[in-house]
């Protein structure tokens, strides 16, 4: 027999609680309205926001086709342009990466006894070149111990960028007189470190010729850290356009670059705001020497924002002792943020790397880790240390100027200084290479501007040809292999030429470019004149 339930059942229970839980379901009601009204506006807006964020962001790593590649080069090494790449005999044989370091010139070194953080600028109408860099004088106890430096930036100039003379300019006093060729010595003329010279829009200028950041430190709170300045001539500076940039103690080579994508100003410096250079016990301090970037809009107010690491040193670094980065000078050209990364082992080596990035935070590098700048031989002048900048271009050739050191850099007492250079081919820092059986690089899908197709190559071993499809790799007609006139020499600037047609009446149309090549370097293509 089944028990029966004698409770009163639920219902009376339910009249008699609903006066006290209709309140809570009324305000659960009209806050579910609210939400709901709430997502419906602002959600597609936030949506677009983060659609945007994304875009811009991959259109930096990853471009949106067809790209419109203007008159700029387009390097095929980093895959940015290049949609693929393959060797014809794609078993044994592949399409390789291959890195070409500068060449040292024989006249080095061009200045000796000087020279530290170097920067040159060659001037567009005169061809005057233009070199300013880091100088100092030790501060020495009673005992001759190494108490410190004083530090000032210098001035030479040259004709040919071979020669350089260094002015008597009687602007300040250093070492005891105004014989010399002393430009600055920063705000209170006490320090003025890392000078860098920077290239900024006609609107941001207020109207000088040359704007140079530089490091300061000593001086009354407030006004130590990186600070800029303005000169009409390179020589004479305005102390009144001196302003502070950023209350940060990051005593390198602090290098600026404006970034046109994002309508900024980039700085790559140390955080020494929350690592110091350790003395002691590394626990406390951490370790400064690392490649730190912070952003601002102007050049002329102090920055908000804060420098964060994107450099560290990593497992093949350790492997040689470099556990550490001295600096990282960074130059922008042709969308690719170009860094001179220093190595530094600590206290002894300093050496010079290639550092590369489309967005200017993830920077790669190469996996072998090959020297941009090396050191030089045993008894050499550069045989310590080298510290590479950025390259001035001449002619077809980019130089890169750097400072070196005859001895560690534990022991300022026991090494001198000089300026060297290194020379190549103008945008020949990395090549694709085409292996003997021959190779293939295809392009994304690019809107042709108009103008020739000339190539950067070298195939003075080999051969390169360019045949032209559409976005499905459909051949256009009259733009196969066999139309186009093979390439066999070495030139910054090849034409690309077919039979019987011209590229430029396929001005405005979507295509690929098919460049195959045989024993052979590719480093750029572009649309020129």
């Amino acid at each position: 027999m089944v028990a029966k339930d004698s409770s009163p059942g639920l219902f009376p229970v339910m009249l008699l609680l609903m006066p006290l839980i209709r309140k809570p379901l009324d305000e659960y009601n009209r806050c579910a309205m609210s939400l709901r009204k709430i997502l419906t506006t602002t959600l597609p807006l936030v949506t677009a926001l983060l659609l945007s964020v994304t875009a811009d962001a991959q259109s930096r790593s990853l471009p949106a086709e067809p790209v419109e590649i203007g008159s700029e080069p387009q390097f095929v090494y980093d895959g940015f342009i290049v949609d693929n790449h393959y060797a014809l005999k794609y078993k044994q044989q592949a399409v390789e990466r291959v890195f070409h370091p500068p060449k040292k010139h024989a006249r080095n070194p061009l200045i000796s006894g000087e020279g530290g953080y170097v920067t040159v600028k060659r001037n567009p109408e005169t061809g005057l070149f233009q070199m300013w860099y880091q100088t100092h004088t030790p501060r020495l106890d009673a005992q001759g111990k190494h108490k410190g430096s004083n530090y000032a930036i210098a001035y030479a100039e040259s004709t040919d960028g071979l020669n350089w003379e260094r002015p008597e300019l009687g602007l300040l006093e250093w070492k005891g007189t105004k014989e010399n060729n002393i430009v600055y010595k920063g705000i209170t003329d006490q320090r003025a470190s890392g000078p860098c010279l920077i290239e900024a829009p006609e609107a941001d200028r207020r109207g000088y010729r040359y704007i140079m950041s530089y490091h300061t430190g000593g001086v009354k709170k407030g006004m130590n850290g990186i600070r800029v300045v303005g000169s009409q001539d390179g020589i004479h500076w305005d102390k009144a356009s001196d302003s502070l940039l950023a209350e940060l103690h990051s005593d390198t080579l602090n290098s600026m670059v404006y970034d046109p994508v994002e309508k900024q100003y980039v700085m790559y410096c140390r955080a020494k705001h929350i690592y110091r250079t350790f003395r002691g016990d590394i626990l406390d301090t951490g370790a400064s020497r690392r490649v730190a970037r912070m952003t601002g809009p102007s050049l002329w107010e102090e920055w908000t924002s804060e420098p964060q690491n994107i450099l560290i040193p990593d497992e093949l670094d350790s492997a040689k002792q470099f556990n550490f980065f001295y600096g990282m000078p960074v130059r922008y050209h042709a969308g690719i943020f170009w860094g001179s990364l220093w190595p530094f082992k600590m206290n002894t080596d300093v050496v010079t790397e290639l550092a590369f990035s489309r967005d200017g935070v993830r920077f790669e590098r190469l996996p072998a880790r090959p020297r941009l700048l090396d050191l030089g031989e045993d008894g050499q002048w550069d045989d310590g240390m080298v510290f590479g900048n950025n390259w001035t271009e001449v002619g077809d050739e980019w130089w890169f100027y750097y400072s070196g050191f005859d001895g560690p850099h534990g022991d300022p007492t026991a090494r001198q200084p000089g300026i060297g250079v290194a020379t190549i081919k103008k945008e020949r820092l990395i090549s694709l290479h085409g292996p003997r059986g021959g190779g293939v690089v295809i392009t994304r899908q690019i809107q042709w501007p108009g103008g020739k197709l000339l190539l950067n190559a070298d195939a003075s071993g080999g051969e390169i040809k360019v045949r032209l499809s559409d976005t499905k790799r459909r051949v256009l007609e009259g733009f196969d292999y066999d139309d186009c006139v093979p390439l066999d020499s070495d030139s910054v600037r090849h034409q690309v030429r077919w039979k019987g047609k011209s590229i430029e009446s396929l001005t405005g149309q979507k295509i690929r470019l098919e460049i195959f090549f045989k024993e052979a370097d590719l480093f750029t293509f572009r649309a020129g004149g």
